[in-house]
């Protein structure tokens, strides 16, 4: 049997976003115009994927009647803590955030905490300090589904690349472990070269022209993020190596974002799959919990109405873990891992209009 989570109040289940269960009462507190007040922080936009998410926001808080206040910390957790300080002077009810330094952003959990307003983290899960919900897609999953499409796509021998994230973040530690983890486990036959990049392209783009001088006979790439895809694809292009997978020489590239590029990229035989990050849900369902948390609602762990799982990932703190699917040419089953084709029209990549 399913477990999922029931709302308690008849009110609350006829509005349209309820898509989860919850218990709990209400009291919103609202801003001039009579909607909630909300503070978003975000990470950076210097990405496509965020820049995406920059986009949704607004778009989803007004769906569900929310009053919204901005700000960018540009990569940098200094800031986003005084941003948070901006945000409470302001008045906010409730505060997203997508700290990229998971560790660094304890005391600022404590601080909000202490002041009764809910926070939902996006994308990252902090390591320490208590939020209302983490918004998260599986990020060990991503690393085991590169794995798997490159094992099988490699017959389970060769070497690899794996540019990595920033190690000082759960996404970047959790993408290289389960990545790391696989291999030895299902390929024991592929050397991988992990390479630290801390979400640098540049970075990442150099290392990878080392590792491909030094090691000619590399057969395959993973992206932990798509920092990473305009540089690599230029690496393999002045290299000779940015062909169709068809040809001998081909070096197969696994992604991770599910941004349009990729997607095209997939689609033109440059790159050869991703696994779709839904920045779209990201921010639909950060503002729902905000939302959800300054109604005071509650939640437990259990499958949702939205194809994801709520669960407890230690004492106190849950996470809604959303779909991410991987995605290739032809839609196939690689090491038991199912994909969906570039161009399928459920792809927040091919809907951003």
């Amino acid at each position: 049997m399913r477990l999922r989570t029931a709302l308690c109040s008849a009110a609350s289940a006829l509005t349209a976003m309820a898509l989860l269960s919850a218990c709990g009462g209400s009291g919103t507190a609202a801003s001039s115009d009579g909607k909630s007040l909300v503070g978003v922080d975000y990470p950076r936009s210097d990405t496509d994927f965020w820049n995406s998410y920059i986009k949704y926001t607004p778009r989803y808080a007004g769906q569900l009647g929310l009053s919204l206040k901005t700000t960018n910390s540009q990569n940098d957790v200094a800031k986003l803590t005084a941003n948070a300080q901006t945000f409470i002077s302001q008045g906010v009810k409730g505060i997203a955030m997508a700290p990229q330094d998971t560790a660094a952003i304890a005391p600022t959990l404590a601080q909000l905490e202490a002041k009764k307003i809910p926070v939902v983290t996006v994308d990252t899960r902090p390591d320490s300090g208590k939020v209302f919900m983490v918004v998260r897609a599986d990020n060990r999953a991503y690393g085991e589904k590169a794995c798997q499409y490159l094992g099988t796509k490699l017959d389970g021998k060769g070497k690899v690349v794996m540019l990595e994230g920033g190690l000082d973040s759960i996404n970047g530690r959790d993408r290289t472990e389960a990545f790391n983890d696989c291999m030895k486990k299902k390929y024991p036959d592929i050397k991988v070269f992990g390479e630290a990049t801390n979400w640098d392209g540049a970075v990442a783009a150099q290392k990878l022209q080392t590792d491909l001088t030094a090691h000619p006979d590399i057969k395959g790439i993973y992206m932990q993020s798509s920092f990473a895809l305009s540089g690599t694809l230029q690496v393999l292009k002045q290299k000779g190596l940015l062909v169709g997978p068809k040809d001998k020489k081909h070096v197969f590239v696994v992604s991770n974002d599910g941004i349009p590029q990729e997607l095209k990229s997939i689609t033109a035989g440059k790159i050869d799959a991703t696994v779709s990050q839904p920045a779209d849900l990201y921010a639909k369902y950060a503002l729902y919990y905000l939302k959800a948390a300054i109604d005071g609602k509650k939640f437990k762990p259990g499958k949702t109405d939205h194809d994801s799982t709520i669960v407890q990932v230690r004492a106190g703190l849950l996470e809604d873990q959303l779909s991410a699917p991987l995605v290739t040419a032809d839609g196939g089953t690689y090491g038991g891992v199912p994909s969906l084709k570039s161009g399928d029209t459920s792809l927040w990549g091919n809907n951003l209009g």
